[in-house]
């Protein structure tokens, strides 16, 4: 999929029903999800910039789905 196409919010109800785990850092923050095939209202706005999209970068490894930036996410995520 093309870096520049833009994943609102249906791609991201997608995405993490897909997720057994769903890993999103903001700033500091780090927040881990568990959403077993559903996609919960919290887990959506989690992974969902102010502009409706999902947030960058957005990664997929597995069935674990790793959004925003956090060096220890991504390490965690890919090991």
């Amino acid at each position: 999929m093309s870096a520049s196409k833009k994943l609102g919010r249906a791609d991201a109800v997608r995405l993490v029903k897909a997720a057994t785990r769903v890993i999103v850092a903001k700033g500091k923050t780090l927040r881990s999800f568990t959403p077993g095939g559903k996609a919960p209202a919290e887990i959506v706005e989690a992974v969902l910039g102010p502009t409706g999209n999902l947030r960058a970068p957005a990664l997929r490894v597995g069935d674990t789905l790793v959004v925003g930036w956090n060096a220890e996410a991504y390490t965690d995520a890919l090991s």
